[in-house]
């Protein structure tokens, strides 16, 4: 039940991107996005060989396994290279490319065991976490679209899931850093896009995150620096984990810079 309700809400996701890039003139495929070097076409080219991995890594291991160590001599400059190929066909066969490698991986998470650890380009998943892993991939790869067009950041409840893996992935951030994990419990109080309070983490935690749950992700998937967002730490675990904290597997990504944005994206 779990997994269809996660399905259900990164069908939706897909149709918030769907409903901007749809619309778009071919010339607003080539906007900028505020990701270095990345235009609106290679973003969608980006999600389309994740998806297209992450098919590989659920139905074909040792084909995914190939991927994977083309991956680790230089990961930032094997996720540049993918962009590739999608600069070189229309807009029309790159989306409709995305559209079968997303119903393609969709297909093959209803099929798979619930039970599987699903490799990937960092430490092996839950089935769950996979999926939510593509949701929140999903959403910061479509803030980067908004970013280019100026368009609006709708803040819906599909945030919660993308603050889960956030939070979970505290110590993947400091490992992704070479720091060590620290011991002491952090406590990360947002709000929803209703009003109401998500909280995860011990009651007591000296150590605490406070923010709308919109900034939380913006600043977990590095599409803001914590700077121009709502999100305050309180003690120094809590502030070392925001100023690092990628809620994304692989190396540290190069964020966002602070002031980088007129305002926050709502």
């Amino acid at each position: 039940m779990q997994l269809d309700l996660l399905l259900r809400d990164v069908a939706a996701e897909t149709g918030c991107l769907m409903s901007m890039l749809l619309p778009l003139p071919v010339v607003a495929w080539e906007k900028a996005t505020p990701a270095e070097g990345w235009t609106v076409r290679d973003q969608v080219s980006h999600l389309t060989f994740s998806d297209n991995a992450a098919y590989l890594a659920l139905t074909d291991r040792a084909a995914f396994t190939q991927l994977l160590a083309e991956a680790q001599p230089d990961p930032i400059a094997f996720v540049d290279r993918a962009n590739i190929p999608g600069r070189t066909i229309g807009v029309p066969e790159l989306l409709g490319g995305f559209v079968q490698a997303r119903v393609q991986m969709v297909h093959s998470l209803r099929a798979v065991d619930r039970q599987t650890r699903v490799p990937w380009f960092g430490p092996p998943m839950s089935v769950l976490s996979f999926v939510t892993a593509r949701l929140m991939e999903t959403w910061a790869h479509g803030q980067d679209v908004r970013d280019a067009l100026g368009a609006e950041t709708v803040a819906t409840d599909r945030l919660r899931h993308i603050t889960d893996i956030g939070v979970r992935a505290l110590p993947n951030s400091f490992r992704a850093h070479g720091r060590p994990i620290p011991a002491a419990p952090v406590r990360v109080e947002v709000t929803g896009p209703t009003g109401e309070l998500w909280v995860w983490g011990e009651e007591g935690a000296a150590n605490r995150v406070i923010g709308s749950a919109l900034d939380f992700c913006l600043v977990v998937t590095q599409r803001r620096h914590p700077q121009d967002t709502d999100v305050i730490t309180r003690g120094p675990v809590a502030a070392e984990w925001i100023a690092i904290a990628q809620a994304f597997a692989g190396p540290p990504g190069s964020g966002r810079r602070a002031g980088q944005f007129s305002g926050s994206p709502d």
